[in-house]
């Protein structure tokens, strides 16, 4: 199979459940409201050593937002249930209420648990800040500071979803892999329910879940390192590609996250320099996830 003269390997990405929240972030403009998010989403790459995955899923419109203010949707995961209320306690709490003109709203789509987030957040108000609602089906608090009031949604949602879809793709050099990866993370911003967690939704070191030192428990994926192509008997590289990229893909569904790849995929070889695609995967023994590449453009 090719897409654009680049071929398509028949492999599967290989991805497994965690726990998500979903939460709008809105501000007095849309590229306030991105930086909000992109803090909050800070330290969130891959939860080998970060405390979530976390990512900015979409842009916001003011008449999509519950405030009616310009906002960015983003999404946080982590692997265990009762991680999530911490970090969500942390991240809303240290990166929404400090920044100006910035407010929280929880998104999640049917929630399988809500944590009492608002309120606790609240408690910074000193015993001004003031509790609203239900307004269109909504409890607020109102908490006051110096930029003004912030508002934070009492109950934010779990839901269990998706996480390590990927695709991984060989490039003649850095800018044909460059150029085509931010390409495909914007892409992937327009798929409902999926977002990228690492930085600019781009993933320089590739890992596989084994390592010769005990003390850690992933390492660098040897296979697709075109620096060692001659010291690797076994290398995926094919000649002329001196650049590999990979593109995770976390979502609330598995559908969201198969729509995400194929978009990112689809995107990725419209552009020049592409010498082959393939995804990263190990036999099934990591996720219950099996993602085929082929299957997405039947």
């Amino acid at each position: 199979m090719e897409i654009n003269g680049v071929p398509i390997e028949d492999t599967f990405a290989e991805a497994f459940s965690m726990h998500m929240n979903r939460t709008i972030i809105t501000a007095y403009t849309e590229e306030w409201a991105r930086i909000t998010a992109t803090e909050a989403t800070g330290f969130g790459t891959s939860v080998i050593m970060a405390p979530a995955e976390a990512g900015i899923e979409y842009i916001m419109l003011p008449d999509e937002t519950p405030d009616g203010r310009p906002g960015v949707r983003v999404v946080f995961a982590v692997g265990s249930k009762k991680a999530l209320e911490p970090q969500l306690l942390a991240r809303l709490g240290q990166c929404v209420l400090t920044s100006p003109t910035a407010s929280a709203f929880d998104d999640t789509p049917n929630p399988q648990d809500q944590y009492e987030i608002g309120k606790k957040v609240a408690m910074f108000g000193d015993g001004f800040q003031t509790k609203k609602g239900p307004i269109d089906g909504r409890v607020l608090w109102l908490i006051p500071r110096m930029s003004g009031t912030c508002v934070m949604e009492n109950m934010f949602g779990r839901v269990k979803g998706v996480a390590g879809g990927n695709i991984i793709y060989c490039c003649e050099d850095v800018e044909s892999g460059m150029n085509s990866g931010m390409a495909a993370v914007k892409a992937i911003e327009g798929v409902e329910g999926a977002y990228t967690p690492f930085p600019g939704g781009l993933v320089g070191s590739g890992s596989k879940p084994s390592s010769k030192y005990k003390v850690l428990f992933a390492s660098t994926n040897e296979k697709f390192c075109p620096t060692l192509r001659a010291l690797v008997p076994n290398t995926h590289i094919p000649k002329g590609s001196e650049f590999v990229q990979e593109i995770v893909i976390n979502g609330l569904t598995e559908a969201s996250v198969a729509e995400a790849m194929k978009v990112a995929i689809e995107e990725v070889c419209k552009h020049p320099g592409i010498t082959k695609m393939t995804a990263g995967n190990y036999g099934g023994k990591l996720g219950e996830y099996q993602i085929q590449l082929h299957d997405l453009f039947k």
